[in-house]
């Protein structure tokens, strides 16, 4: 079973951001693929900073997250900058709003998803997605494993990722190691960054 510490986190620490204020530099490349008004959604938002810049870009953007601590932070700082995000307190495994999405995006958070779970997660995400929309995730791979926080997770593998989108167009697949200290130790993640594209409609699952 998988395990997640980041809501604990996000409860102990509420007038504090963790992974601070700015968004991502993930959130910062794919904003090049959206148009104004681009639906997105966001699975695993935690603290709001990429559902936030992705609204302020313009977008129609829903952030789910499992951590209410957290989702009250994401208000928060959507409110400071003065932007209106659709927020969804459940799993993301199973409390997917409506769609069509342009981009389905998620940056460290769907490793926490079960492998046996993940398997249908993606069919139901691109049933979700328009044509011609986009996924982007960045998630833990097996490359190089680092337990943080007690943290439970099923790895990703790079055959996984494209398994789950082989009828889908591969922009670019990148293998990387992603510096991290949240416990403070300085130390390092095996991470793949995943874009794709839907070049037709896809089935509902």
């Amino acid at each position: 079973m998988t395990r997640s510490p980041w809501a604990r986190e996000y409860a102990r620490t509420p007038n504090e951001y963790i992974w601070g204020l700015a968004p991502s530099d993930f959130a910062r490349a794919v904003r090049a693929l959206l148009s104004p008004g681009a639906r997105v959604l966001e699975l695993g938002c935690g603290e709001g900073r990429d559902s936030v810049y992705f609204a302020a870009c313009g977008c129609d953007v829903t952030g789910v997250d499992v951590s209410a601590a957290g989702l009250h932070k994401a208000q928060r700082l959507a409110r400071a900058h003065g932007v209106k995000v659709h927020w969804v307190h459940g799993d993301a495994a199973h409390d997917l709003p409506a769609g069509p999405f342009d981009l389905v995006y998620s940056c460290g958070a769907i490793h926490y998803v079960p492998r046996r779970q993940r398997v249908l997660l993606f069919p139901r995400l691109k049933a979700l997605t328009r044509r011609g929309g986009y996924h982007v995730h960045v998630v833990f791979t097996d490359r190089r494993v680092y337990v943080e926080k007690g943290e439970r997770i099923d790895y990703f593998t790079e055959s996984e990722l494209r398994r789950a989108y082989a009828d889908w167009l591969v922009l670019r697949f990148e293998a990387m190691l992603i510096s991290c200290a949240q416990d403070g130790i300085p130390h390092r993640h095996g991470a793949g960054l995943f874009i794709t594209r839907a070049l037709r409609p896809s089935r509902s699952p």
